[in-house]
């Protein structure tokens, strides 16, 4: 018997961030919301608002934002740059940005590598701080950008992305189909989905019942806003299918604006519930080889398809989301295993 079952509801969510940087943040989200204190002790996720100007923003800010949205960036693109340039404002401690110069642009750049992150996390930051000179310089605020010339961080090449074994993910489903209080169903549904249709954490929270088919002998899911508000549509196999209707069976309501995954509560799953899911399944899994993440799913699926459809980059692109092929490339790059199988295998190994 064929049914059909939609899902859609586009929800946005916004990492949490730590230290100084959350206190900051404090209201620049509508979707997180401080709990207590001026330290990060949790988020609650909310629902999107329309970003606005917050008290203490830059009186630029405001002109510029509006800017991003006109050129249709996503709201959570919007509100990265918000809060990255947030961080310089703090940083920089003058509301003098006309004053602006290369050399503090630079300086800046020493600030956030002496915070010891990522070179990708860095040149988010720094092209945040450039869009925002462009605009002021086209707005006739800044006779220049002094952020044009400043030169990104350089990133170091990483290897393949880590996946689970064959072992790994059987224990994991496992610990989901043993779940209590009744979220067997569910948690072995959501894993599947992150397993075997390679989704962004942020796009299974988004699902709507509207967004599902599910055949017999067929299925897919609708991302209606995945990264970049790009749409696409994910074939689901066996293993999808049968998990997402044995969990639905459970279900009392199944309209097209439902949530395909919900809370305990009955409300649509978070992001974060997600990712709180995922690892404790993983503590209970005894996966101890890697650190598991909801993120590590897709590696996962994007592994193995490769390791079944060799060569097949462009297909495995349409299937992540990806505009660009270099992105999809990463998983072509060596492991760390296959490094050292291949230092081993040398001709001066053993040698005498």
């Amino acid at each position: 018997m064929a049914s059909k079952l939609p899902l859609c509801r586009n929800l946005a969510y916004k990492s949490c961030m730590q230290s100084e940087l959350h206190a900051m943040l404090t209201g620049t989200a509508p979707y997180c919301t401080q709990c207590t204190g001026g330290v990060s002790r949790g988020m609650t996720l909310r629902e999107i608002q329309p970003a606005a100007q917050q008290p203490g923003d830059h009186p630029w800010l405001a002109g510029f934002l509006k800017q991003l949205r006109r050129e249709d960036l996503s709201p959570m693109t919007v509100r990265g740059y918000h809060s990255d340039l947030q961080l310089f404002l703090r940083w920089y401690e003058s509301p003098a940005l006309e004053k602006l110069t290369t050399v503090d642009v630079i300086n800046y750049r020493r600030h956030l590598t002496g915070g010891g992150l990522k070179p990708a996390s860095i040149n988010r930051k720094l092209e945040a701080l450039r869009r925002l000179c462009r605009w002021a310089q086209r707005e006739g605020k800044l006779d220049a950008n002094p952020a044009g010339e400043v030169k990104l961080a350089r990133a170091v090449r990483d290897l393949r992305p880590a996946g689970l074994t064959e072992a790994e993910v059987n224990a994991l489903l496992r610990a989901a189909g043993q779940s209590k209080h009744g979220l067997s169903k569910r948690n072995y549904a959501l894993l599947q989905l992150l397993l075997q249709a390679g989704l962004r954490v942020s796009e299974v929270a988004a699902l709507r019942i509207a967004d599902a088919v599910l055949r017999e002998r067929a299925g897919s899911v609708k991302i209606r806003q995945g990264k970049g508000r790009k749409e696409r549509e994910v074939p689901l196999n066996t293993s999808v299918r049968r998990g997402l209707s044995a969990y639905l069976e459970t279900r009392q309501s199944l309209r097209s604006q439902d949530p395909l995954l919900t809370s305990e509560t009955g409300a649509a799953i978070s992001v974060r519930s997600i990712q709180s899911v995922v690892a404790e399944l993983a503590r209970r899994a005894k996966i101890t080889r890697i650190a598991v993440s909801a993120h590590t799913m897709r590696h996962t699926f994007a592994l193995k398809f490769l390791e079944r459809n060799p060569g097949k980059l462009v297909e495995l692109a349409a299937l992540l989301g990806h505009e660009s092929l270099d992105t999809t490339a990463v998983y072509l790059r060596p492991s760390q295993e296959d490094i050292a199988e291949g230092v081993e295998r040398s001709r001066l190994n053993a040698a005498e």
